[in-house]
């Protein structure tokens, strides 16, 4: 068993002074990329996190920090050229989303540094060696999406206790190999412990969104589930929509999903993890090498639920799952 580390917020304090004071008395100018699978505006929260946790380290733009930003606009094929781009700028260090992102970044390059804010079974991708010792260039978070699954389903047994089918938004291509296998398997195998039935629905563009609903709708879909896929996140408002439309229950990955109007979300503060890959960026600077920082993994989750959806839906959703929330829309 894996064991899982919290993450060392603390230790933005503790390296912060030290590393300002380093850089001032260099002259350094750190040269930070930053390889996007979507957008700007739709990772704002995110990029604002990175930047904070770097400003509390003592890097600040437009003084000891220059951060070049290259986004992919949900187009994978993408990343290999942006990558490589970002390699020609020669970057003291890559931050990367995702698996796609984070796989093009580790073909371009063998010496630069990477920095995975945010990505879900490197092992299994075969991205790093192992959590403990990743080897090579890359360290960072890892949030392992599929070990939620069965919590999830149990939210939705608890809200819609006659549930049986449950759709399933993802991106095909998003994880490859023994990732997908393994991921389909546990999904499956936690939908099946709680007589429950997983139709998968892949999405590869927007416009597949509106016609996946529609089938779920048709299907007499009991609730709609999704992960944190990049090409989702950056459309959760268009999905919560639909999914009050044809009057879906859904629970999300990420409590920004109920913000966006998703009735409820169980899994990481993944804005959290942006703030926390900071620390790995510091500690690189100062010497550390990627291969011997070991890959974390949270610890805590957040609940988040919008009455106001449930509302639309004609919902209640029960005291006992109410009084569990960290936070709660009305």
């Amino acid at each position: 068993m894996i064991n899982r580390r919290t993450f060392l917020i603390g230790s933005l304090v503790v390296f912060a002074a030290s590393s300002a004071a380093e850089a001032q008395q260099t002259g350094k100018v750190y040269r930070i990329g930053f390889l996007g699978i979507a957008n700007a505006s739709s990772w704002a929260s995110q990029i604002a996190a990175l930047r904070q946790g770097l400003r509390d380290l003592g890097y600040e733009e437009g003084k000891n920090l220059v951060i070049e930003y290259r986004w992919a606009d949900e187009d994978f094929d993408r990343l290999p050229k942006l990558a490589a781009e970002l390699v020609s700028a020669k970057v003291d260090l890559i931050v990367t989303h995702g698996t796609p992102g984070s796989r093009a970044a580790k073909q371009a390059t063998t010496t630069i540094p990477i920095v995975m804010a945010a990505v879900g079974d490197p092992v299994r991708s075969g991205l790093v060696a192992s959590l403990a010792r990743p080897g090579g260039n890359l360290t960072g978070n890892s949030i392992l999406e599929f070990d939620l699954t069965l919590k999830r389903l149990q939210l939705v047994r608890e809200v819609i206790p006659k549930a049986s089918r449950v759709g399933l938004l993802y991106v095909p291509g998003t994880q490859i190999g023994a990732v997908t296998v393994g991921g389909a398997r546990a999904v499956d195998d936690a939908a099946g412990s709680l007589g429950m039935r997983v139709h998968r629905f892949g999405i590869r563009e927007p416009n597949d969104l509106a016609s996946a609903l529609a089938t779920m709708a048709k299907e007499k879909t009991d609730a709609l589930m999704m992960g944190t896929d990049a090409l989702l996140v950056v459309h959760y408002g268009e999905i919560a929509r639909l999914a009050v439309q044809h009057r879906l229950p859904t629970i999300g990955a990420a409590k920004q999903f109920v913000g966006a109007g998703g009735l409820f979300a169980y899994g990481v503060n993944v804005v959290e993890t942006y703030r926390h890959a900071a620390v790995y960026v510091d500690k690189i600077i100062r010497g550390a090498k990627p291969a011997d920082l070991p890959i974390e993994q949270p610890t805590k989750y957040v609940l988040a639920v919008n009455l106001n959806t449930a509302k639309a839906l004609g919902l209640t959703i029960p005291q006992a799952l109410l009084l569990r929330a960290d936070e709660v829309i009305q």
